[in-house]
């Protein structure tokens, strides 16, 4: 199933709240197209009774560049079969300029101390498991806790229209 009326089960492991606010409002644009969507903080389900469903989609926090080692460990012991659609999100603090220079990094600098979706994607690629789509979502720099960014939910609308548009088209791999 591609697009409207799919079954979606999205699994964040929010610790301040950021991650689980952004899988709700990922639930409300899904859901407004016709989608049933469940979401699960990690820590409140086993990743061995995780159901079947069109479409997965996993977050978590960015903890020194990385993903959760919590987030790992469920990636690990999942068992979903080969050739199903995910996609991953993160939330990590946004680029600090340069103390020196007062730059801010560029996107690829920026990118090469956040690992958190390269080790999502490390994990599911291990299963076959075929990736529709990813997102950053920015936490205010100031404190690891948040809040989140102005305009994050314009990040997740975004999102939700680039997932839709990647199962929709003709040869979505």
């Amino acid at each position: 199933m591609h697009g409207a009326g799919m079954r979606i089960e999205v699994f964040h492991a929010s610790k301040y709240g950021n991650g689980e606010k952004v899988a709700e409002e990922f639930k409300r644009l899904m859901a407004a197209e016709g989608n049933q969507v469940n979401v699960h903080n990690i820590d409140d389900v086993s990743p061995k009774d995780v159901g079947p469903a069109d479409l997965y989609i996993f977050g978590s926090p960015t903890h020194m560049g990385k993903a959760t080692g919590s987030m790992v460990r469920f990636l690990k012991k999942l068992d979903i079969p080969s050739g199903t659609n995910y996609a991953s999100f993160c939330t990590c603090s946004a680029p600090r300029p340069d103390k020196e220079s007062g730059a801010l990094p560029t996107e690829d600098e920026h990118a090469r101390t956040r690992r958190t979706i390269p080790m999502i994607d490390e994990q599911l690629a291990d299963k076959g498991m075929v990736k529709v789509g990813e997102m950053t979502v920015y936490v205010r720099p100031e404190t690891m806790k948040g809040p989140l960014e102005d305009g994050w939910e314009a990040r997740v609308e975004a999102f939700v229209s680039r997932i839709l548009k990647s199962l929709k088209g003709p040869s979505h791999q």
